[in-house]
């Protein structure tokens, strides 16, 4: 819902003409395509690769984008709820350690899928299929989850991201008390986040389709003042009626 309320005007902002100056729209809309490591609106047929100053600057931008803060927020609040790990107990102090292991579990995972990105010419950027059909659509959203674009256009197995994953859920268990340090647990978290961002990826594909339906519902035609229906066409509607 979160999600519906800020798409829906940003995406408007977007088929506007881009300005010189970045406006706080812009900029807002920017953040939050950045959070969902979407390449905009564009669909798989735009895809072109990144220069590796793209790849620098996507990156930083991720690990400073204010809604990644605020899911972790959410995420540490809902560990905190939970009391899980038990070991951390409550309060601010437990609260503030849920936040920092869920933060470094990100910063890894992030961090590792940029370096092995870069190296391999992976590109993990979510591009609208374009396609019809809801099955078809459903199934390369899920498939967009395990794989990513190389510079040829190919789609193949995404090493940088499932190894990122990969890393941010086992590099965890050495700051993780015993109670989840295990590699059992190490594991559970990695099909998690892996179950989580093929689930995800669907939300992405059909996102703009309900984010553009809802604007359409709620827009109204505009009629300006003193704008009437035209004489001929009140009288061409009304039919004589006759009496008996």
């Amino acid at each position: 819902m979160i999600f519906l309320t800020l798409w829906s005007p940003l995406l408007g902002s977007q088929e506007q003409t881009d300005a010189t100056s970045k406006t706080p729209g812009s900029i807002l809309r920017d953040d939050l395509f950045n959070f969902l490591n979407m390449a905009g609106t564009k669909k798989a047929k735009e895809f072109r690769p990144m220069s590796q100053s793209e790849r620098n600057q996507l990156y930083f931008k991720t690990m400073v984008n204010p809604f990644s803060f605020v899911r972790v927020g959410f995420s540490a609040g809902i560990d905190q709820a939970n009391d899980k790990p038990t070991e951390w107990g409550q309060g601010a102090s437990g609260y503030g350690r849920r936040f920092a292991n869920i933060l470094g579990q990100y910063s890894v995972q992030r961090t590792v899928t940029y370096g092995l990105g870069s190296i391999l010419h992976e590109d993990n950027r979510y591009f609208n299929s374009g396609m019809q059909g809801i099955w078809r659509r459903t199934e390369y959203a899920l498939a967009s989850g395990i794989l990513a674009r190389r510079d040829d256009e190919s789609r193949r197995f995404s090493i940088s991201q499932v190894g990122g994953v990969a890393a941010g859920a086992f590099l965890a268990r050495m700051w993780l008390p015993p109670s989840q340090s295990s590699p059992g647990d190490a594991a559970i978290s990695f099909g998690i986040t892996m179950a989580n961002n093929m689930g995800f990826s669907v939300v992405k594909e059909f996102l703009p389709d309900l984010s553009r339906a809802l604007t359409r519902k709620h827009k109204k035609p505009y009629t300006g003042p003193g704008n009437t229906a035209p004489h001929s066409a009140i009288s061409s509607s009304t039919k004589d009626v006759e009496t008996p």
